[in-house]
């Protein structure tokens, strides 16, 4: 009788862990259908945007009528994406590449860069480099007012560059690796 209580026990016991288990792979399969879902209606947007003939600006216009000087990006991007309601930015290139600018500073790009584009800044940086006396992460770039002169780039320590050396989107060269 004992025996066949410890064996009921049991199978109450194994029967709840996978009851539990089930329920933890359906909320998981749930939110990556909730992730998909919302993956596809942005593109598809997008898409219905393109299709429609509803012109998007050039990531140059964007970043001038956000008070940062269009050269921060060169003219060479495959494309972009800028997801107005939460400030988020992406552009895209052909494959890793960099800009020499007439100052001798470098700035080096992944095939994809991200950030936050808010008024006269772009923070939050990922995929962006520079080279100081080794390649440096750049992370926040800001202008501080529309009358600035100064560019100044957060790549670990902040630094002052003239805002003159960006203002026009230079060609960028390819690089084996980011």
């Amino acid at each position: 009788m004992e025996k066949a209580l410890v064996k009921m026990g049991s199978l109450k016991a194994g029967t709840f862990w996978v009851s539990k288990k089930a329920k933890e792979e359906i909320s998981n399969i749930s939110q990556d259908l909730s992730t998909f879902s919302n993956t596809v209606e942005e593109k598809a947007k997008w898409i219905f945007n393109k299709l429609k003939g509803k012109p998007e600006k050039s990531l140059h216009d964007l970043l001038r009528e956000n008070n940062l000087p269009a050269g921060l990006f060169p003219q060479n991007i495959t494309c972009y994406e800028f997801d107005e309601s939460k400030s988020k930015l992406i552009v895209y290139f052909p494959s890793p590449c960099e800009v020499s600018f007439k100052d001798s500073s470098i700035i080096r790009y992944s095939n994809r860069v991200k950030a936050t584009l808010s008024r006269g800044k772009l923070s939050g940086i990922e995929g962006m480099k520079t080279k100081v006396l080794v390649w440096v992460k750049v992370t926040g770039i800001n202008v501080e007012s529309y009358k600035s002169d100064k560019v100044w780039f957060t790549a670990g320590v902040k630094k002052s560059r003239s805002k003159d050396t960006y203002e026009i989107p230079c060609d960028a060269i390819r690089v084996e690796e980011f």
